[in-house]
């Protein structure tokens, strides 16, 4: 978006316009700014308004029915913290006897609001004027409560703040990254963050795939994932780091939590044989390096080949891992796999891999899925031989 759009779009006309608008397609998108341009629109508030009111589509998916009066920018959306999240970030502040707190780096509001919404008061700054502008919109509702300003962190006076959240910009797209991130992958750059967090209690948010080798000793690194996907890694410091723990897996599904926490990584539990079933650990455990504790809380070992699988005898469950009944060990030959999927007339089948250089889709077109019946399909290494476990979910 550029400033002519965010001045189309900041006015009565121009809010009234997205408000007016149900786009959840490419289609529907086009056809939108056809029929809008037919009407004499400008192009500007055209492109603004079809634009906001797709972002709005996908930006339920975080907020809920709170997206339906919220703008966005598209990078602002796809780093904002989810509503729920941003709700348990808040509470370590208000838990921690914190009163008014800075969010450097607020980007479109989201844990901004999570702060306002349980009454704490928030300095709210970003860099980008544009994105500023747009936070200071989705935090007008909070009044002086929330004060949104244009400026970078590294500049702002924190004079009678009692904590910060800090979300420095990353230059990879996305929560989700796979590939390891380093300090110089954040703006402001992490030193400066971290160097913020030794003088006030200080929230930091990171990609999940943050360098462990580069977290600071003094803070609690908390990973946090949400239905299925790890989604961000938080280091708290301060007052509100909880004494004792240095590792935390905060596992959120729909509306449960779950959180396993330790002192230290944890060591791995002990490697056994290929059991009645397979358990694989949530993605934040993995980043947190405690899938040792949840071994041992269901009586598991780990499956000989290094790939995070546990394996045990019991159908004991825990909310951070998925456990799965073995059905059969294959080869990991196509030939081999195809046959059992067509004897077991499996026609719906989820392929998970560890440890091995295999393209889930791609190795799915080479099966022939046909039948009522449904599995999980392993591909990954016992030991020191590739093969294919087929499962069922317990």
């Amino acid at each position: 978006m550029d400033h002519a759009e965010l001045s189309a779009l900041l006015t009565p006309e121009g809010l009234r316009l997205v408000d007016s608008l149900h786009i959840s397609s490419t289609a529907d998108a086009a056809a939108a700014v056809s029929r809008l341009r037919r009407e004499g629109l400008s192009p500007d508030l055209v492109s603004a308004a079809v634009g906001q009111a797709r972002l709005r589509e996908r930006a339920r998916a975080k907020f809920g029915p709170f997206a339906d009066r919220m703008l966005f920018t598209r990078a602002g959306l796809e780093q904002a913290t989810r509503l729920a999240v941003a709700a348990r970030h808040a509470g370590r502040f208000r838990d921690a006897g914190m009163h008014r707190v800075a969010d450097l780096g607020c980007g479109i509001g989201g844990d901004a609001l999570g702060l306002a919404g349980i009454g704490l008061d928030v300095l709210a700054v970003d860099a980008d004027e544009i994105t500023a502008a747009i936070a200071a919109y989705n935090l007008a509702p909070f009044g002086d409560t929330a004060r949104v300003r244009h400026g970078r962190a590294e500049d702002t006076p924190l004079d009678g703040i009692d904590g910060v959240w800090l979300d420095p910009a990353r230059r990879t797209a996305g929560h989700g990254e796979t590939r390891r991130l380093t300090a110089s992958d954040y703006t402001p750059a992490l030193p400066w963050a971290f160097d913020l967090a030794r003088q006030l209690p200080t929230g930091i948010k990171l990609g999940p795939a943050y360098d462990r080798d580069d977290l600071p000793d003094d803070v609690e690194a908390q990973w946090i994932s949400a239905d299925g996907s790890t989604i961000e890694l938080v280091l708290w410091s301060g007052a509100l780091a909880r004494p004792g723990i240095r590792r935390a897996a905060l596992v959120l599904r729909g509306d449960t939590a779950a959180e396993l926490t330790a002192a230290a990584d944890a060591s791995d539990a002990a490697e056994r044989p290929l059991g009645a079933y397979l358990h694989e650990p949530d993605g934040a455990v993995i980043r947190a390096r405690l899938i040792g504790e949840v071994a041992r809380s269901l009586d598991a070992g780990m499956l000989a080949g290094g790939t995070a699988y546990m394996t045990s005898d019991d159908a004991k469950t825990t909310p951070f891992a998925a456990t799965f009944r073995v059905r059969e060990v294959l080869p990991l030959r196509t030939r081999d796999i195809d046959a059992v999927l067509r004897r077991e007339a499996i026609g719906t089948l989820e392929i998970k891999k560890r440890g091995v250089d295999v393209d889930p889709a791609q190795f799915r077109k080479k099966l022939a899925l046909s039948g009522p019946n449904s599995a999980t399909l392993f591909l990954t290494r016992i030991g020191d031989r590739r093969a294919a476990v087929l499962a069922d979910r317990v």
